[in-house]
């Protein structure tokens, strides 16, 4: 079985580094999927280029963690959103432009994406990074890896959401590769196709459903 680590909305100074300590330790790569606004944080810059430098990936996640696109009437809302956070990104960037919407808790519905965020990502030669499992560390965070490994356990490849938030979670992230490697998995940096619908700006599977008119 093979598993993808992704980690949202950092960097947080104290709980990003610790965690690319671990990753380090461990020899993983990962990928962090970072919010705009927090990017702003005093030390966040700085963690998001150190995991650029060590080999991890860096994607966008949105400028507020906020709008759900399926739910917003604004057509500024993508560049807003996207596009003022890809520009903080910068250089850091992934050459493919990864993204991830705000799912809302991560509810893949038509809530995800509107018209205008599809043509914006198309437009942009954005790649977009979805999901198949969230075991809700942010609510969870004594009790997400068991959920982890379920998930992991119950699929081929398996592409995690996990937070590099200030809950306590990450503190569980040792343990949770301990028990990756006791079952045999294999820990991989890149992404199935079935949670890549848009690759470099080209629909590459299903987006109806994710969409709403």
């Amino acid at each position: 079985m093979k598993i993808t680590l992704t980690f949202d909305n950092g960097p947080t100074p104290g709980v990003t580094d610790a965690v690319l300590d671990v990753l380090a330790e461990r020899g993983v790569k990962a990928t962090f999927f970072v919010v705009g606004e927090q990017l702003r944080q005093p030390g966040a810059r700085a963690l998001a280029e150190r995991a650029a430098a060590e080999g991890h990936w860096i994607g966008n996640h949105t400028r507020t963690h906020t709008v759900v696109f399926g739910e917003c009437d604004d057509p500024a809302a993508p560049a807003d959103e996207i596009g003022i956070t890809q520009d903080r990104i910068g250089g850091l960037s992934h050459p493919d432009r990864l993204f991830r919407p705000y799912g809302a808790g991560g509810i893949l519905n038509d809530r995800l994406f509107s018209r205008d965020a599809v043509a914006y990502l198309r437009h942009g030669g954005y790649t977009c990074v979805l999901w198949n499992s969230i075991p809700h560390d942010w609510d969870r965070p004594d009790e997400w890896v068991d959920l982890c490994l379920d998930h992991a356990r119950a699929r081929d490849w398996t592409v995690t959401v996990i937070h590099d938030l200030p809950t306590g979670a990450m503190r569980h992230l040792p343990r949770l590769l301990d028990r990756l490697a006791e079952d045999g998995a294999e820990v991989v940096q890149d992404f199935p196709a079935s949670c890549v619908p848009i690759r470099r700006g080209v629909l590459s599977g299903p987006i109806d459903h994710l969409t709403r008119a």
